[in-house]
Order: structure tokens, then sequence, then C-alpha cells
């Protein structure tokens, strides 16, 4: 009884230490960053407007059906429940992401202890994990994006397969397909791009059975029934949104290039390692060829199942013609795995060393070797998502969005202004709608027809400079490159 009590604290101790080092980084200064341009900015959008109108199908922007995101609507359930629980703002946007981060590293963790028994794996896997660049990035984790959901049900359905092919029992297999079906909720098509790795495991380990059970067939049946009557739904609500998913998401955007997003078939792997994956890439071949020579027929399991995984994914993804830096954040957790078998073959081998284990009453060398390999990328990610400063090429282009971001919380006032903008505007059109809720009365106009009494924003220097040589007006205030202007009336003309 005395040696359970003492596993029992050793774990809450150890599940303590997860939660401390993982949630940290994650949860840190979330809403420190003003809504990003694009995916992030147009969620946001369409979270503010579900939860005005009150329709949970159909995604809207504007006022009308979203035929430009297309995804399915799970992750804008998620930011409008943390909306009404914690009110309209970048945190709630961003709150799933983050949770959904934290709980791939904790399914890591309990895959290492359910599967090996052991805590220690799955905290290496789940430390790697946080400390790599691209997965704690912008359109990762640290917005609100689909990725970062997506990764955790990519994750977590394919460690329940995992564990089904080993143990053959029927919950792991019920809760994959679960898993599945959530992740194509999320991100459509992108949810499923695993599947080629699962089924050549199968295959190479001569798990044939699988094919067998009927148990199969009935949940996947179930999974495309439940996904066929949700874009029914929506293609009766919003005729043209199939055609629309179609070059959105399926052959458009795999077959063409989308939005200027092209690229060589090499883009990924450089983007790991010139940027996203710079702490541990290079340990990735190391812990292949561990993983596939060491005794340890679980740990060879486990790094055969991550390779093929991860392989698999980075061709489909390079072979797309559509390429945009955050498609391999999916990679993160397998990659993580894979660098984690290097890592723990050392801490074991210190752990057991009998030499070490005679020279101290408790072997304290494996953990100091971990604190070592860890101290130097976890300090990184901490300065990284410590109050988070714009980039430098950034920074002229969200002045306007931190001055609004500003002026929700009350900084300062804009009421009654109107803001001059090019382009597209999602980012600031978020502001708007919080300053309108707010009675400020904020609103976008055209800057060739501004009327004499009409209180201005702006801060793109072509539309600054059509306001100052076409206008007479008083420069109310300035901050940074966000111009105030009072139009007087229209410019005299010598």
């Amino acid at each position: 009884m005395k040696i359970e009590t003492r596993n029992n604290s050793a774990y809450v101790l150890q599940m303590l230490l997860f939660c401390l080092l993982i949630g940290f980084p994650v949860f840190m200064h979330l809403a420190t960053l003003p809504i990003r341009l694009w995916d992030e900015s147009r969620l946001a959008i369409n979270t503010y407007e579900m939860s005005k109108n009150g329709n949970y199908l159909v995604s809207f922007f504007q006022g009308e059906p979203d035929m430009w995101n297309t995804k399915p609507t799970l992750l804008l359930w998620l930011q409008v429940l943390c909306c009404k629980l914690i009110g309209t703002g970048e945190l709630a946007i961003r709150l799933p992401s983050a949770i959904a981060a934290f709980f791939t590293a904790l399914a890591l963790v309990l895959f290492s202890v359910k599967y090996f028994k052991d805590f220690w794996f799955g905290f290496i896997a789940s430390l790697v994990l946080i400390t790599s660049f691209g997965y704690m990035h912008v359109h990762g984790t640290r917005t609100g994006d689909y990725d970062s959901l997506l990764t955790f049900f990519i994750t977590t359905y394919a460690l329940l397969f995992f564990l089904y092919l080993e143990n053959r029992n029927r919950i792991y297999l019920h809760l994959f397909f679960l898993a599945v079906l959530l992740a194509v909720m999320t991100k459509s098509i992108q949810g499923l791009l695993i599947l080629p790795g699962l089924f050549i495991y199968v295959i190479i380990q001569k798990q044939f059975f699988v094919f067998k059970d009927k148990w199969v067939y009935i949940n996947l049946l179930l999974c495309i029934a439940v996904i066929a009557c949700y874009y029914l739904s929506r293609e009766h609500y919003t005729a043209g949104y199939l055609k629309a998913v179609w070059e959105n998401e399926l052959g458009g955007r795999y077959m063409t290039t989308i939005e200027h997003h092209k690229a060589d078939f090499m883009y990924y792997f450089n983007m790991l390692t010139d940027h996203h994956y710079t702490n541990w890439y290079w340990l990735v071949p190391c812990g292949m060829a561990v993983g596939f020579f060491i005794k340890d027929e679980k740990l060879r399991k486990v790094t055969l199942f991550s390779t093929l995984i991860a392989i698999t994914y980075w061709l489909v993804i390079s072979s797309a013609q559509t390429k945009t830096e955050w498609y391999d954040l999916p990679l993160f957790p397998f990659l993580a795995l894979i660098v984690a078998v290097i890592i723990y073959t050392g801490f074991n081998f210190l752990k057991n060393s009998t030499d070490l284990t005679k020279l101290f009453s408790f072997n304290v060398i494996p953990y100091v070797f971990l604190f070592a390999v860890f101290l130097a990328p976890y300090e990184k990610i901490i300065d990284k998502v410590y109050k988070p400063k714009e980039e430098y090429a950034h920074q002229e282009f969200y002045q306007l969005s931190y001055f609004l971001k500003d002026a929700a919380d009350l900084k300062h006032s804009v009421k009654d202004y109107y803001l001059c903008y090019h382009g597209y505007a999602a980012h600031l059109l978020f502001y708007v709608n919080l300053l309108n809720d707010a009675n400020q009365n904020v609103s976008f106009k055209d800057w060739n027809n501004l009327q004499p009494g009409d209180m201005i924003i702006a801060s793109q220097s072509n539309v600054q400079s059509v306001i100052e040589n076409n206008y007479s007006y008083e420069l109310i205030g300035a901050v940074n490159n966000v111009k105030q202007y009072k139009i007087n009336g229209k410019a005299e003309i010598n």
C-alpha cells in the first residue's frame, strides 16, 4: 500500500511538472498581438457574426453566408463558446487553439503512460513539441486558426489507432473514428491526410485483422453519414456551397495554386530546417536510426509508426500545388515522437547506469541531462511568447490594429470616427464591431467622398496623401503612422 501511495504521489508530481512547463508557454500573453490579417481575422468575423445571429450551421461574413471560408464550423463553435464565457476579444478567439496545443502535448504523455507504462517518454516528446518554433507560432498554436485544433485531432486519432492495433480494444477504435470525424469537422479533407501512413503501417505490420472487424465499417459509415449530413445541410441553406468547397479545399487547392501560395516541392523541408524546426531537425534522422535498431520493440514500433506518418503527410502536402507555411503543423507531434526516441534512450541509459546509482542515493544525472537538453530551446520559446513583439516586417502594417485594439480596451476614444483604408480589412472590421458594440459609432468610408466635419483615421501613406492633397483638414493627432483628421472641406485649387 505504501508503494502504491508513493507511485501515485510521483505521478501527481510528474503531471504538475507537465502542466507547469507546458501550460506556461502555451497560454502566456495570447491576447498581446492584435487579430492577424486573413485567416484569423476571417474566423474572428465568422465567430462574431455567429454569436450575434445565432446561426450555428452557416458561417457569415458581413451579413452574408461566407463562401470564401468554407471550412466546417467546429472551431467557430468553440470560439463562440469562449466569447460567451469570457467576452469577445483576442483571447476568446485564440483560446481554443491554445487549449488544443495543451491537449496535444497531454495526448503524447497519456500515450506514453498507457503504452510504455512510463511518463518520461511522453514528457520528453511534449517538451520537444512545445519548443518547436513553427508550432508555437502565429497561424499555429498562438492564433485563432484551424491548424492547432486540427493537429490535436490528427495526433489523437493516430495514437488511438496505434493502441487499437496493439491490444485490439474496440474502445480505441470507436474513439479513433470520433477523432477522425472531429478532424474533418475542423478542417475538411486535411483531417484525413495522414490516413495513407496508417494504411501503410497496417500492411507492414501485417495487422490484417483490421479489415475483418465489422466495427471498422460500422464506424466508417457513421462518420460518412455525419459528414454528409453536415455538407448537404450547408448546401441546402447556401446553394453553391459544395462547389465552393471543391474550389477552395479539394481539387482546386491541391491541383492548382490558390491565392499565389506557390512554392517548389522542397518548400516544407526547407521551412523545417531553416525556420520551423531549427532546434530539433538534426535529431530526427538520429531518432530514426536509434529507433529502428534499438532492442526495445515498443520504441521500434513507435519510431516506424511516427516515421511513416511524417513522411507520407510531408509527401502529400509537398505534392500539392498550393503551399502555405502552416500546413506542416500536423507534422510536429510525430517529429517530436521521433526526436524523443533518442533523448529518451539517453535518459534511460543514465537512469539505469549501475555506476551512477552507486554514486548517488538518488540518481539525479538523467534529470540534469534533460535539463541541459531543453534549457536553451525552452528559454527561446519563453522569450518568443512572453509579451510577444511584432515582427519588424509587420510593424507598420499593424499600427492601425494596435490603435483600434487600444480603443476597444478603452485606452482612448474613437467615437464617431470613420476609417479610410485601402484593401481587405477583416482584421480592422473585428475591432470596428467591438467598438460599435460599445456605442463608439465607427465605420469605414471612401476617402474620395469625405464631407466637412468628418473625423477620419488613416494609416496608409497612399490614403493619407489623397486626404492631405485633396481636402482642407486639421490634424487632430498622430501615433506612429496612424493619423486622425478633421475634414473642413475640399482643398482650394490654386
